[in-house]
């Protein structure tokens, strides 16, 4: 199997490992965007924030098990796929202004 014959479709592929986890899955919102060169694709999910919860699992395991599968998925096809949840850790980019106090130098 190559690369050109095997296109996954993302988004549908996310919904159907999404879903399960989901008590409201008509709320599921999914926004996927194709680099020009199509070599990365993005999916952002956003869903009822009582939902989050069950599809993040504990520590993270459920969201890791999709984007492991994900990954894979895309490996064979030769794209890269990021999968995002908005409002999560991992969706919010780390600014230089964070609330946390920076640490301190040992005095001399």
């Amino acid at each position: 199997m190559t690369s050109e014959t095997f296109q996954p479709n993302y988004p549908e592929l996310v919904r159907f490992l999404v879903n399960p986890f989901l008590e409201t899955p008509e709320a599921l919102k999914m926004d996927c965007e194709t680099y020009a060169d199509k070599s990365k694709v993005w999916v952002r999910l956003a869903m009822e924030e009582s939902d989050k919860g069950r599809l993040l699992g504990h520590h993270g395991r459920h969201i890791q098990a999709i984007r492991k599968v994900v990954d894979i998925a895309a490996g064979l096809a030769g794209h890269r796929v990021q999968v995002e949840v908005y409002g999560t850790q991992r969706e919010s980019r780390p600014s230089h202004s964070s609330s946390r106090p920076r640490p301190r130098r040992p005095r001399r």
